[in-house]
């Protein structure tokens, strides 16, 4: 085991970086590794406490990791070569965590320079300059919120509201700085997650169950749904070139369907208390973490199936995911003390 120090500067004071051994677990037989991957810990400033983490997301304009941090009433922002960690206050906190992640600001995406946020507490939508480093709008929902979906198409933002069943659909201004409402999609039974499709101009979500749901982004309307094969559906992800849609199933498993058909073609077992996952499309990895299990299932998604390379232990109630395409990192949310795992993803690609 070894320990290696690394000094960041977070807006002018020093914190650490620290890189811990890897837990890694590798079958015999698996696909050949390059190396252990390595984890590094990112520790999140107000964090201590815990942080309920449910999306992380890469913003490839801004190259950077957005963390939004619950209770904290921050949105952190992870720059991946340095992994130093820039801070937006001015959303909805609490004192202490108590679990789960209801509180704050739980979802952000990047749509051209800005960044937009929820942010349950205060049932909100919120604008985020990040070259400016703060807050420049606030727009009340009609529900609270789950996730936040950029649609460069149509110059849009979708937001799930699983309380009222519905995504709230968001016209933006030219200056993607004004909002205002074009209309609601009605999802019975979710929705839970969502991903955009800009090559067939479709989003997808999942019911709580067992369903999941293609939809057409111009019309707003519901195109078709299908079984993904899960008994309690969460996570979700999507090969854009291939079509494939990967669905993370909270028993403990994951799903490849084809977006073509709707037809499940393989599924695996991985942890437990599955729920958001990740993907590397260059790679053909897919990445899911059981919150439950405490770790991080990495599998070759390059064939149409699902093969386990290997596992990382992660952390109580870890089951976020985010994957960095320029360093070849998943970024993990570990709650119990509102810090972030970095896995560096060592196994070779596996698409040819």
């Amino acid at each position: 085991m070894f320990t290696l120090i690394r000094p960041v500067v977070i807006l002018g004071t020093l914190f650490s970086v620290i890189a811990i051994s890897s837990l890694v677990s590798i079958k015999e037989g698996d696909a050949a590794a390059s190396g252990v991957p390595q984890t590094y810990l990112v520790k999140l400033p107000g964090g201590e406490a815990g942080i309920g983490f449910d999306d992380l997301q890469y913003a490839p304009k801004l190259k950077q990791i957005l963390v939004p941090g619950g209770r904290t009433g921050r949105l952190f922002l992870i720059s991946p070569p340095s992994r130093k960690v820039t801070i937006i206050d001015g959303f909805s906190s609490k004192r202490s965590y108590a679990g789960g992640h209801g509180d704050g600001t739980t979802s952000a995406c990047e749509g051209g320079d800005l960044v937009y946020a929820t942010d349950r507490g205060s049932r909100s939508l919120k604008i985020v300059d990040p070259s400016a480093g703060k807050i420049i709008r606030s727009v009340t929902l009609s529900s609270s919120p789950d996730y936040v979906r950029y649609v460069a198409e149509t110059h849009e933002l979708w937001v799930t509201e699983p309380g009222k069943e519905q995504i709230e659909i968001l016209a933006l201004g030219s200056d993607g700085r004004s909002l205002k409402l074009a209309g609601t999609l009605a999802v019975p039974g979710g929705p839970e997650s969502l991903v955009i499709d800009a090559q067939r101009m479709r989003a997808y979500t999942h019911t709580w169950k067992d369903t999941t749901y293609e939809m057409d982004l111009k019309r707003r309307a519901i195109a078709r749904t299908w079984s993904n094969g899960c008994r309690g559906a969460r996570g979700i992800a999507l090969d854009e070139k291939r079509g494939l849609l990967f669905a993370g199933c909270e028993e403990g498993k994951a799903v490849v369907m084809d977006v073509k058909t709707g037809k499940a073609l393989a599924s695996l077992p991985a942890g437990s208390d599955v729920d958001s996952i990740g993907y590397a499309s260059a790679l053909g990895h897919l990445y899911v973490p059981g919150g439950g299990s405490a770790d991080l299932s990495i599998l070759d998604a390059s064939a149409a199936q699902l093969v386990l390379l290997g596992t990382v232990k992660t952390g109580p109630d870890a089951h976020t995911a985010a994957y960095d395409p320029v360093g070849g990192a998943i970024y993990i949310g570990l709650p119990e003390h509102g810090q972030v795992l970095v896995v560096q993803d060592s196994y070779l690609p596996t698409l040819r």
